[in-house]
């Protein structure tokens, strides 16, 4: 069986608080993506609960609509240790449908100034009509988890 998630860890000079607060505001999630995908919050409220769904602005130039919506559902809050969200689409009935892709950050406070921070992007829930499609997983270079982690560590020291 293949491993069907990639981590990528980096230690940041900043309390995991803090670094929890900034991954729980999504304003701050297009300056933290490292593929520019990201574009801006349409929900703009601090995720403050397992099952809160929150919406990002996307832009790919090889999806299908090119300028497209994300509909995203808090899976884990565990401050300051925990927090994840699967993501999904708005179907044009207001239903929602997820891909069985996870994004989660764990945070491992290192001392009271320093967190060990891990992003993991999983798509082991992936069902089979989504893979048929042709979708490679994961479906980024492996240099745009590094980049998050760096962009983030950034937003951290600047908030």
């Amino acid at each position: 069986m293949s491993v069907e998630n990639v981590s990528a860890t980096l230690t940041v000079a900043v309390p995991a608080a803090r670094v929890f607060a900034v991954l729980a505001d999504p304003t701050t999630h297009s300056a933290i993506d490292g593929t520019g995908w990201v574009q801006e919050a349409a929900d703009r409220a601090p995720l403050t609960e397992v099952g809160q769904v929150f919406r990002m602005d996307m832009h790919h130039a090889r999806h299908p609509e090119g300028d497209y919506q994300v509909v995203n559902k808090v899976e884990v809050l565990d401050s300051p240790r925990a927090i994840a969200w699967q993501t999904g689409q708005e179907k044009g009935d207001g239903q929602m449908e997820f891909g069985g892709w996870v994004w989660r950050y764990d945070l491992a406070p290192l001392g009271p100034s320093e967190t060990e921070v891990t992003l993991t992007y999983d798509w082991s829930a992936v069902p089979w009509f989504i893979r048929e499609r042709g979708i490679r997983f994961p479906p980024f270079g492996p240099e745009h988890l590094v980049n998050s982690l760096h962009h983030l560590a950034e937003l951290c020291h600047v908030r």
